[in-house]
């Protein structure tokens, strides 16, 4: 079993009540997209704040594998992690 960890940043650490959080991956070699799927299904608030329609991702959310957006670097959704990876949720951000 592979055990990711989370980070979430505004609305989406208000959804779920935590900034950081652990989830288990039970695929044999789990990847981005296995470990977004998992914290959705764990946290199901979530769902309509980072998927459209379809399951695709909003396109103002951003998506973090160890620190580097998931899809400028690697193998995108099919990167696949490691116990003890890091992940995280950006929604937009506003201010002044």
């Amino acid at each position: 079993m592979t055990t990711v960890r989370w980070k979430l940043f505004a609305t989406l650490a208000e959804a779920t009540d935590e900034s950081e959080l652990s989830v288990e991956l039970t695929e044999t070699e789990p990847t981005v997209s296995d470990a977004l799927t998992a914290l959705v299904e764990r946290y199901p608030a979530l769902r309509s704040q980072v998927f459209e329609e379809e399951n695709e991702l909003h396109p103002h959310i951003k998506l973090f594998y160890e620190g580097e957006d998931v899809f400028t670097a690697a193998a995108g959704w099919e990167t696949t992690v490691s116990d003890g990876d890091e992940l995280a949720l950006f929604p937009p951000v506003t201010g002044g």
